[in-house]
């Protein structure tokens, strides 16, 4: 079966269309047969294709963009089509699905207007969703669409872990942790118990998804039981340009002292935060690291804050669990960092952990880069968030 999935972002759509057996499900990702990325921030430079097509065009909305994209399915140097009709569901990751989308769902007029509620909280990303979801009926008609939630595997953990001490009445209003990249998470502990070779739920894990943005999971049996974002993605570890979790006395501070609105505060926290807030020029852990090289002294506080929050975050994970089978680095920094895999692991040798120094300067992809007597194993996962979007399309077809 051929599965189309839509990744959109607030400022990018990545596409990808992979063809995956009907009867059986590879256990590892496999190549996409094609795929394309729109920049939504105004360049031109669009649909960048699995054999490096590009096309200059002049984006008219997202609908028409998106259409312009498909074309390249079934045309030109990039085509894998005969026909748009050969695909049979299309898959989107959704970011905000509240607390009643535990899985995977099949798109109905009632998971739109879910999507549509819960703007609010996600409102650089979920009317981005939708405008791909309508996109797409009207494109292709039909065809069965699947809403991915980035909360959706976060929606087991215990009430203890969900909501806020503050009154109770604002849980019942729906303020309360939901969690965020869900589907990076998912993923990457089911990848690494087949990497251990250890039934999932035996194990054990805290999954590190660092990125621009950043959280971690603490993943028991295969279940979500704790989670660094909250009701919102900026709760949690230190980022590129958000802040994280602070004091929220400094809100109503700047608010009463220096006349913050609400705009100049959510621009300050989601933006100028984080490693560029401190550093002052980039939130990009590559140019951190490159400054740290040059002696930028404010590059160094950057990282060592970076790093301090981390470990902090891992210690309370891991009290979560009780224990610990393995540590799993995924996403941009996650996977290329191996700075800041050292500079992290160097504080949990109390745990027993053992890091191997050479594997872990090899550029690992999905591997255990910890010594052979290390008590707690420490993995390296490419991320693969539109495989884990397609196979979520595959077993909503044939569970």
């Amino acid at each position: 079966m051929k599965i189309l999935v839509l990744n959109a972002g607030s400022s990018s759509q990545k596409s990808c269309l992979y063809e995956i057996p009907e009867k059986t499900l590879p256990q590892q990702p496999t190549e996409p047969l094609w795929e394309a990325n729109i920049d939504w921030s105004g360049s031109t430079d669009f649909g960048e294709m699995k054999v490096k097509a590009k096309l200059e065009v002049k984006l008219p909305g997202r609908e028409g963009a998106i259409a312009q994209m498909l074309e390249t399915l079934s045309s030109g140097k990039t085509r894998v089509l005969q026909q748009l009709s050969e695909i049979d569901i299309v898959g989107h990751r959704v970011v905000h699905g509240g607390a009643e989308y535990s899985q995977a769902t099949l798109i109905t007029p009632a998971v739109k207007e879910a999507i549509a509620r819960l703007v609010p909280l996600a409102p650089s990303h979920n009317p981005a969703h939708l405008e791909g979801i309508e996109a797409i009926e009207k494109i292709l008609g039909k065809v069965p669409q699947v809403a991915v939630f980035d909360t959706a595997f976060h929606s087991q953990m215990p009430k203890a872990a969900v909501v806020y001490p503050i009154p109770y009445e604002w849980f019942e209003q729906g303020i309360r942790r939901y969690g965020f990249h869900g589907t990076s998470h998912k993923y990457a502990s089911g990848r690494a118990a087949q990497i251990l070779r250890k039934p999932l739920a035996e194990l054990r894990l805290i999954t590190c998804h660092l990125g621009n943005g950043c959280s971690l999971t603490a993943v028991k049996n295969g279940v979500s039981i704790d989670t660094t974002m909250g009701f919102t993605p900026l709760e949690g570890l230190m980022m590129g340009t958000r802040s994280g979790s602070i004091d929220p006395a400094i809100v109503i501070y700047l608010m009463r002292k220096y006349n913050y609105d609400a705009d100049k505060l959510d621009k300050m926290l989601n933006k100028a935060s984080g490693l560029k807030g401190i550093m002052g020029k980039s939130g990009d852990m590559r140019h951190v690291l490159q400054a740290i090289g040059e002696g930028d002294e404010q590059a160094q506080l950057a990282f060592d804050m970076y790093v301090h929050r981390l470990r902090a975050s891992i210690g309370s994970m891991v009290a979560s669990l009780g224990g610990l089978e393995a540590i799993v680095f995924t996403a941009g920094v996650g996977e290329n960092a191996a700075a800041v895999r050292e500079a992290t692991c160097a504080g949990l040798e109390f745990l027993g952990l053992k890091l191997d120094k050479e594997k872990n300067l090899s550029f690992p992809k999905d591997m255990d880069i910890a010594t052979p007597d290390s008590a707690v194993r420490v993995l390296v996962v490419q991320t693969a968030e539109d495989w884990a979007i397609a196979c979520e399309c595959w077993y909503s077809r044939f569970k």
